[in-house]
């Protein structure tokens, strides 16, 4: 019997100056003996694409589950999941810049699957700021 352990960290900016957030996760997984090196190969590149892609859909917000054929699971260890929410002065200017362009409150909560815009992060609103700067 081999074991084959992989794991994948990534970091990236947190919302703060000078802060990141760490995603990191890692599978031990048992290969039965007598794999040739082909088989062998692709079972290690098949495990450390699935730690790549837990840690990446983590990252995105997105959910993955998967679970290997020898029924190994994976553990994913991230920071805590809490995500700042924007202030009232950059939701004001985003209302600002929005309204500049005729999008309403409504379109913006839709169009960042939140109740209303009060809702959204720091991050997200941060993100359409930019974005709207950037295009004007």
């Amino acid at each position: 019997m081999l074991k084959l352990n992989a794991s994948y960290s990534k970091k990236v900016p947190a919302d703060g100056e000078y802060t990141s957030q760490s995603y990191h996760a890692s599978i031990e997984v048992e290969l039965p003996d007598g794999l040739s090196s082909e088989q062998l190969n692709s079972k290690i590149h098949e495990t450390f694409e699935m730690v790549r892609n837990s840690v990446e859909a983590e990252l995105h917000g997105n959910t993955v589950n998967q679970q290997g054929g020898n029924g190994a699971v994976n553990t994913i260890n991230n920071g805590p999941q809490v995500s700042t929410p924007a202030s009232p002065k950059q939701i004001n200017y985003l209302l600002t810049l929005a309204n500049r362009r005729g999008i309403t409150p409504a379109q913006i909560a839709a169009q960042n699957n939140v109740a209303n815009i009060n809702q959204l992060s720091k991050k997200q609103c941060s993100a359409l700021i930019e974005q709207w700067r950037n295009a004007a």
